[in-house]
């Protein structure tokens, strides 16, 4: 991370904290005390997969998975955009208030902030999210308040999209040139004796892949991140949000996870 306070932080927020009150409540705090003494500006893109799984399961739709990527029929696109842009940015929004922000719920169509396309046409109504226009987010951030943005949005068509919020994190920190920290239950890579790895690049993370120290769901998380490197030219942290205390200095641009470094 870098010391630069002017630098806006886009925060990935992610995993088991969208459903643990107490969890949010840190981090929102954590983010009012930063902002009370600090200038720099955040941003907080995020998905909410366990909200469209439970809504799913309660309207007996199927959910299907290709590559670690939800399947979106079309037909059910308006229902999971009112999971992820509705129900989970609005519970988000509502939580960052309690805690003393003035937060603003987004999405990543507001202000043309990313363009969207379809994906693959056999995952429906998936979108690839690529870096559009910043100026509105700029103004909501001029006026101190905290963007709050889920990953749908719309195509020139208007189509709604699911964006794969890590891969939506990347493109709203590319409209903006901020930082970006991928934060989630995992404090970041660990070795092979449990201790966290402070920095890798792409061929040290492809032998830790091949030697099976980086497993399952963790290497979908470190291609990710190595991805989002490469795509805004600077490092990118894979943090966890378990430790409150330590929020504040990651915000302040100090590495407390894992830090993926861009092909030079």
């Amino acid at each position: 991370m870098t010391d630069n306070k002017q630098t806006p932080l886009v925060i990935k927020l992610g995993g088991a904290a969208l459903s643990c009150t107490e969890t949010l409540s840190q981090v929102f705090s954590a983010i009012a005390n930063y902002q009370k003494q600090a200038q720099r500006r955040i941003v907080i893109v995020h998905g909410g997969g366990y909200l469209v799984d439970d809504l799913m399961a309660q309207l007996q739709l199927k959910t299907v998975k290709k590559d670690g990527l939800r399947v979106t029929p079309y037909e059910q696109i308006p229902v999971i955009a009112g999971a992820l842009a509705g129900t989970a940015n609005k519970m988000l929004q509502g939580q960052a208030i309690k805690d003393g922000l003035n937060a603003v719920g987004l999405s990543l169509a507001d202000g043309g902030l990313c363009q969207v396309e379809e994906l693959d046409p056999e995952l429906g109504a998936v979108g690839k999210a690529t870096p559009g226009n910043s100026e509105v987010l700029q103004a909501i951030l001029a006026a101190d308040a905290l963007p709050i943005i889920s990953s749908i949005g719309l195509t020139a068509q208007g189509q709604l999209m699911n964006v794969n919020a890590d891969q939506a994190a990347v493109a709203v920190a590319g409209a903006l040139d901020a930082e970006l920290v991928l934060l989630s239950d995992v404090s970041g890579v660990l070795d092979g004796k449990g201790h966290l790895i402070k920095s890798l690049n792409e061929q040290e993370a492809k032998s830790l892949i091949q030697g099976h120290v980086i497993t399952d769901g963790m290497i979908v998380k470190v291609n990710a991140a190595l991805e989002a490197a490469n795509d805004l030219g600077r490092p990118i942290e894979v943090a966890t949000w378990r430790y409150p205390d330590k929020l504040v200095e990651l915000f302040a641009g100090k590495s407390i996870g894992t830090q993926f470094l861009p092909k030079q």
